[in-house]
């Protein structure tokens, strides 16, 4: 514990937020890996009182810690103690293969015990703003041990041994996830406790009728520099990832309702760590992509991915990205992914390299085998619905290949040969043979009989398109036959095709 006491004193001299933070951490540090071991050895319960308090105030002059400041900090690292001793027990079974002895509820306990200490510190106001990295510390380490407590829980109800009526009354009745949705409740009062942080914009006092007390108010605010605002971003991703876990991810939609309603109060967001603004606009992007506002869900994920570093450690990061940004470029702007883009990362080259294949060709049996075969992740991800939208385009580019394949309309008297017009007006039937290559149905109806491809299903296909794209296509029904009319210019793409 000395060791641990020293790099406090050493943080709060020198006023070094990640070193205090990594006072707290519940893991060794890479320099130091048997620090956990030497902190359960150096005290016991009975003494733990009396030798943090010494040493926090042993050289107390150097750091000046005012009374209360040393109570809340040694109500801290007591309870960071207990946390020692519940976890290096349930660590220590859990690598014997004591799975079911492991317990991890304790340890949960005793760290949210220690998040409330940190909270009640804040609140006090015993604990400056800089030291808001050791609220990181608390909600990450919050989220971890719930899961852990959660995941023993469904173990432990898994070994027991009623009978099945019984056990589907008892066991089933039971919340899987209730360290997990406790965990959530403490992490949103953190994010209050950030949001709500008041800094000085300037020297001035507010006007106010009642002076002194606008005075005292002024005072008692922590310059920008030192407010707990810093650290909303990172509490609020931690907010979507619990969120999203719990599969609460509606619950997501308050949180961006806060952070709209006191935007004007927080600091520029692009002072904030990019590690930051990443994970927010990657969450955002989430949320919209869910909710199916696809263009502001281009526009987040879009920046998380320029902002994400092209470096391994951020590899997974980009992947992660990617999974959503390729499906909102597919609808908003109708772009594929290229094999460039998608080389690094095999995974998603497994996903969607062969759907964009199949659209690019207008390949409609490959399309709808390639969404089949990729069924399961697609909903896991929660973007099956969405990619199945890609049909159309695969469709768009089946009849453009029609509309190539008809060839010129015949050369006019005085027309040279490169003046020449594209067909305009193109059968119906060349567009249902062409779907009927595409979707391979003569094959997999053995013929064209009475079960072939039906006329209105064509015109339905070609009216939804007109419908999407009305500005390059006029559709025009004759009472003697049907044709289909062109724009001259085509169907307003280059000749690349998507």
């Amino acid at each position: 514990m000395d060791t641990v006491l020293y790099e406090f004193r050493t943080a709060i001299r020198t006023s070094n937020a990640s070193l205090l933070a990594s006072t707290i951490t519940p893991a060794p540090p890479a320099h130091d890996p048997g620090r956990l071991y030497a902190i359960l050895r150096s005290t016991n319960s009975y003494s733990i009182e009396a030798d943090v308090r010494y040493g926090l105030m042993q050289n107390n002059r150097e750091i000046s810690l005012k009374k209360a400041q040393s109570a809340a900090w040694l109500d801290v690292y007591i309870a960071y103690y207990k946390v020692v001793v519940v976890l290096l027990d349930a660590e220590e079974k859990t690598n014997q293969g004591k799975l079911l002895e492991a317990d991890w509820n304790r340890v949960y306990e005793a760290w949210k015990e220690l998040v409330t200490t940190v909270i009640k510190g804040f609140n006090a106001g015993h604990f400056e703003g800089w030291t808001t990295p050791c609220l990181y510390v608390a909600v990450r380490c919050l989220r971890e041990f719930a899961i852990k407590a959660d995941e023993a829980n469904t173990r432990t109800k898994g070994a027991i041994t009623f009978n099945s009526g019984l056990q589907d009354d008892v066991v089933g009745a039971l919340d899987k996830n209730d360290k997990l949705e406790d965990a959530a409740r403490v992490i949103n009062r953190i994010f209050g406790l950030c949001i709500s942080d008041r800094y000085a914009v300037t020297n001035e006092p507010p006007i106010d009728s009642d002076y002194g007390s606008a005075l005292t108010q002024c005072l008692n605010r922590a310059p920008l520099d030192e407010s707990r605002k810093w650290g909303v971003y990172y509490i609020t991703n931690m907010m979507f990832k619990t969120y999203f876990k719990l599969n609460s991810i509606s619950l997501s939609k308050n949180i961006l309702r806060s952070l709209n309603a006191t935007a004007s109060d927080l600091p520029n967001f692009a002072l904030f760590p990019k590690s930051h603004q990443v994970t927010f606009n990657y969450y955002v992007g989430v949320v919209s992509f869910l909710d199916e506002d696809y263009t502001r869900a281009e526009t987040h994920l879009a920046a998380a991915y320029r902002l994400c570093p092209a470096v391994p450690f951020a590899h997974k990061n980009r992947a992660l990205i990617l999974t959503y940004l390729i499906p909102c470029r597919l609808l908003t702007t109708h772009v594929l992914p290229t094999p460039t883009l998608l080389a690094p990362y095999p995974g998603l080259q497994l996903l969607f390299g062969p759907l964009s294949a199949c659209v690019r060709r207008g390949d409609l049996a490959g399309f709808d085998a390639a969404l089949v075969a990729g069924e399961a992740d697609f909903v896991k991800r929660r973007i099956y619905l969405t990619l199945e939208r890609g049909r159309d385009i695969a469709v768009r580019n089946l009849f453009r290949k029609v509309f190539l394949a008809g060839g010129y309309e015949p050369a006019k008297e005085g027309q040279g040969e490169g003046e020449r017009l594209r067909r305009t007006r193109i059968p119906l039937a060349e567009f249902a043979a062409a779907v009927r290559v595409g979707t391979r149905a003569d094959a997999r109806e053995g013929g064209a009989g009475e079960g072939g491809l039906e006329q209105d299903e064509v015109e339905c296909m070609l009216a939804n398109l007109i419908y999407k794209v009305s500005d390059s296509f006029r559709w025009m029904h004759c009472s003697c036959m049907r044709w289909f009319c062109v724009g001259k210019g085509g169907v307003g793409y280059d000749e690349e095709g998507v």
